[in-house]
């Protein structure tokens, strides 16, 4: 346990700590009732996802690792070809290039991608919300 807590620090800091209010992040859509909120560290990004009703994310691959863990409502979500309805706590894992995508019916969702490392088209718009 005492491992896992360590506060022997090995290293220098990649970049000061900060807090990030998700509600002050200017939303990006690519696709309209879908909204982004990315938060970036060094090497990773937290993406914020709401999903309106009636909304689909095109099924796409990217080379970046991702982990989408659902907080809020549902939705119908198709990986590696298969679609299974996802709710509050669960979660996918999308190796890089594995087919993926999403669709609301009558409902909203709420949830959080993971990207490692940081997914590029959000970079610039990440960037600038973390004021780099």
């Amino acid at each position: 346990m005492t491992e896992h807590f360590s506060t022997e620090a090995s290293g220098t800091p990649t970049a000061p700590g900060r807090y990030v209010t998700v509600g002050d992040v200017e939303a990006v859509e690519f696709v309209e009732g879908l909204e982004f909120r990315p938060v970036l560290a060094p090497n990773t990004m937290v993406n914020f996802v709401d999903f309106a009703e009636h909304t689909t994310a095109p099924l796409h691959v990217h080379e970046e690792e991702q982990i989408t863990i659902v907080l809020e409502g549902e939705f119908e979500f198709t990986l590696d070809g298969e679609t299974r309805t996802m709710r509050a706590g669960d979660v996918a894992v999308i190796p890089s290039w594995v087919p993926h995508g999403a669709q609301t019916r009558d409902t909203t969702c709420r949830e959080i991608d993971v990207f490692n490392p940081p997914r590029k088209s959000l970079l610039d718009h990440a960037r600038k919300q973390a004021g780099d």
